[in-house]
């Protein structure tokens, strides 16, 4: 449904966009949400191992940054992936304010227990879209999400 505001032509084509962009990203985790493909995870804690399962330890502002949430919301995350045994936190040895995050053996064995069902499911969503869709639409997400940077 495209925007009812009675604004001028640039900002009723940016109001649409942006509706459509919302209503997709809203349908696509909601059908990821209503397959489970996360298991009994939080996307949250879903993005949290798989970042730390794909690139490795790290701190927790690093994956703050990589996860895009706030530090604050980060740490009740990581507090919870902590007690359930898949992470574990480490002070650095030389700054004692940096904290290093670390995937365990068991959350190695949780995202790569869950990971393969999510993929598929994504897969099979995306699969609407070509291959040039896809590629296409990962370029322009890049440029509209880097916004300033990418003009």
């Amino acid at each position: 449904m495209p925007t009812h505001f009675t604004g001028t032509r640039t900002e009723k084509r940016t109001l649409d966009t942006f509706i459509k962009l919302t209503r997709c990203t809203n349908s696509v985790l909601g059908e990821l949400s209503t397959r489970q493909t996360t298991g009994d995870l939080t996307p949250s804690q879903f993005a949290v191992l798989e970042t730390l399962y794909h690139i490795g330890s790290m701190t927790q502002g690093e994956v703050s940054s990589k996860v895009l949430k706030s530090t604050s919301n980060l740490t009740t995350v990581i507090d919870n992936l902590e007690r359930d045994g898949y992470v574990r936190r480490e002070r650095d040895e030389k700054d004692r304010r940096v904290i290093h995050v670390h995937l365990t053996e068991a959350g190695t064995r949780k995202i790569e227990a869950v990971l393969p069902n999510h993929v598929a499911t994504l897969v099979e969503i995306f699969k609407v879209l070509s291959p040039a869709e896809q590629e296409t639409l990962g370029e322009l997400c890049k440029k509209l999400g880097k916004g300033k940077e990418a003009a």
